[in-house]
């Protein structure tokens, strides 16, 4: 990686970024794997690939299959506890509590062998929170999931950074997931980080409205167009841009023209999508 500088507070960060932007690499220096060739990764103050304090105060769910099939979900949960420095009997509790977060409580005994994928993202993120950490990193948490899966995982991740008091770092290169989740964005880009701060200040609105009519689309588009609006098919609505309230105004008067039933009218709100766009610009 380039020089990186970022800092990942209380509550939910997405860092995210296209493969190879260095997102990998900032967890493993998280994770003690790898050491800076310059600089320091540190964790509450302490370099994890030299503390081992620091390491048993992180928890991570990685993205890819790795889990041993022959045992059950509680099994393994209270192997990593018992790895992370809790007695048996404590790591079994913290097994048992943490598999009923992630609503793996019934399906518990259960051989890991035998449960779908949805289920092993479960025993994944069951495992990264067995221990009681300070912070989990995520990596790519939704993988593999379909579109029920990936919001109940989504919903998981959120519950946890807000409920249980969990610093999170989610990496992903779904704008999505991180736009759904998170509080605060790191955007890597070719090992530098090209944007950060909080999400809501990436998506506020702008000054262009969205407008999704029933019938007459394009007439309604043209409309506007003579009118000398800015307009532009955006998906399956129109986005009309423009700097003072006359805007409403011509929206009105277009729409009456064009004989278009209004379906819904409202704010645009930028994406994160928007980022890349404007870097690539």
């Amino acid at each position: 990686m380039k020089s990186v500088d970022f800092e990942v507070s209380q509550g939910i960060t997405g860092i995210l970024g296209p493969n190879g932007a260095g997102k990998t690499t900032a967890i493993k220096l998280f994770l003690g794997l790898t050491r800076p060739t310059a600089g320091a990764a540190l964790i509450l103050g302490q370099e994890p690939y030299v503390s081992i304090d620091a390491r048993q105060r992180i928890g991570y769910m990685p993205e890819h299959d790795c889990l041993p099939g022959g045992l059950s979900a509680s099994e393994f949960l209270a192997h990593m506890a018992q790895i992370s420095g809790l007695p048996p009997e404590e790591a079994r509790i913290r097994s048992a509590d943490a598999l009923r977060h992630v609503g793996l409580h019934e399906e518990r005994y259960r051989p890991i062998s035998q449960y779908s994928t949805g289920m092993k993202q479960r025993v994944k993120l069951g495992q990264a929170l067995v221990h009681d950490p300070v912070i989990i990193l995520l990596d790519e948490p939704t993988a593999g999931l379909d579109p029920a899966g990936r919001e109940e995982m989504l919903d998981l991740v959120r519950r946890i950074g807000t409920d249980f008091g969990i610093s999170v770092l989610l990496s992903s290169h779904l704008m999505n997931d991180v736009e759904r989740t998170c509080d605060k964005l790191i955007v890597l880009e070719e090992g530098e980080v090209v944007e950060q701060g909080t999400v809501s200040g990436f998506t506020q609105e702008t000054e262009a409205v969205y407008v999704e009519v029933d019938d007459n689309r394009d007439e309604l588009l043209a409309e506007l167009q003579r009118m000398g609006v800015q307009a532009a098919l955006e998906g399956g609505a129109i986005v009309v841009e423009f700097s003072d309230e006359a805007g409403y105004d011509h929206i009105r008067d277009a729409i009456v023209a064009s004989g278009a039933r209004l379906r819904r009218m409202g704010p645009r709100r930028g994406t994160l999508t928007d980022i890349f766009r404007h870097s690539a610009s």
